[in-house]
């Protein structure tokens, strides 16, 4: 059993101390791209500074022939590549596969100092984040890297949800945690071939009118609702999540076209507290970036109350409704959020920047 006081000790001798905090930086939107696809890659020096993350998929949607292309096509983008404030991640294959030793033994020492965030796919338990932890320290530690390389877990198995808890806390590297909505599917055995996104099928109906004798109309017109299959999922992620200073990000949204949806999607897990999704397109980089940045209304609201609230004791009246130190709360959750985005993003800063000039003039 390892001491707590040993949990911020580097692994291996020479690696760098791991991180006490995980930091803030936006992540709204995680775009995805295959480095072995040329028309692809030559696409990523334009992308940078339009989305918050960029990352190499060298997993799923990679066939097992352009493994090793799409591992040297990282490795190549990055050397040549000027990131500025866009985030550098990769995901790597699946522990159990041929490719996932050679993937790790390949990045590090070559674009180590470049990789921000390595995400590891279909994430069982604490012991899959121990081993990935052992061999990064390792590689950091012969490649004299100055920053440790932080892990984010996709939860794709029923024991992976099950473990959540034990996989955010597992490493002082731990980034943070996203919804792999297609293999949990199959590895849960629910009857739907979609990634990500609702199902017609699973719905709630209203009750049945009734008749002068009170006989209910079974048969009658009844408004349905369709739910989400992944409410419990998220909720669970982004309390273990929020329990270990980690990050909650939804999944893929597999219809590209369907925009409207996928909005819908993206905004349900935002308001549930996740703090980015995946892009699988570019235009749902468009929708990423505007669901996952608090509206121009939301931040004049909140920073309204903070004004109101002084040091954030007792309660006071806006509007109509009662604001009190747990609305403060809620409202520095939103503030914080839009300075951070405010710093990366200049036509959002204009958009916020409205607030403050709106109240220079009241």
């Amino acid at each position: 059993m390892r001491s707590a006081k040993d949990f911020f000790a580097p692994l291996a001798v020479g690696a760098p101390a791991p991180v006490r905090e995980i930091p803030a930086r936006p992540s709204r939107a995680i775009h995805f791209f295959d480095p072995s696809n040329e028309k692809m890659a030559a696409k990523i020096p334009q992308m940078v500074g339009t989305v918050d993350v960029l990352l190499g998929n060298l997993e799923d949607a990679v066939k097992a022939d352009n493994k090793v292309a799409a591992r040297e096509g990282l490795v190549r983008i990055a050397t040549e590549t000027s990131f500025g404030p866009t985030q550098l991640w990769t995901r790597i294959n699946s522990l159990d596969s041929p490719w996932v030793l050679d993937d790790l033994t390949t990045l590090v020492p070559a674009i180590g100092h470049k990789l921000d965030v390595i995400m590891v796919p279909k994430v069982q338990g604490a012991e899959d984040i121990h081993y990935i932890d052992r061999i990064l320290a390792q590689l950091e530690a012969k490649a004299g890297l100055e920053r440790p390389i932080l892990v984010h877990a996709i939860l794709e198995t029923a024991r992976g949800v099950a473990n959540i808890e034990e996989i955010c806390g597992a490493s002082p590297r731990m980034q943070g945690l996203s919804l792999g909505p297609a293999d949990l599917a199959a590895d849960r055995r629910m009857k739907t071939t979609r990634v990500g996104g609702g199902h017609p099928g699973y719905l709630v109906r209203q009750d049945p009118p009734r008749d002068a004798d009170g006989t209910a109309l079974i048969d009658a017109d009844r408004t349905t609702y369709q739910q989400d299959l992944w409410h419990y999922t998220i909720a669970r992620m982004v309390d273990a999540c929020a329990m270990h200073g980690i990050y909650p990000y939804y999944g893929p949204f597999g219809d590209i076209a369907d925009v409207v949806a996928c909005e819908d999607q993206f905004r349900n897990a935002f308001l549930l507290g996740c703090v980015g999704t995946w892009s699988l397109h570019p235009k749902q980089i468009a929708i990423a970036n505007r669901v996952f940045s608090p509206s121009v209304e939301d931040i004049r609201h909140a920073r309204r109350v903070v004004a109101a609230m002084g040091d954030g004791t007792g309660a006071v009246m806006l509007d109509g409704k009662m604001e009190d130190d747990a609305s403060l709360k809620q409202c520095l959750v939103m503030v914080e959020l839009a300075e951070e985005l405010a710093a990366i993003d200049p036509e959002l800063k204009k958009q916020y920047d409205t607030i403050e000039a709106e109240g220079e003039r009241a």
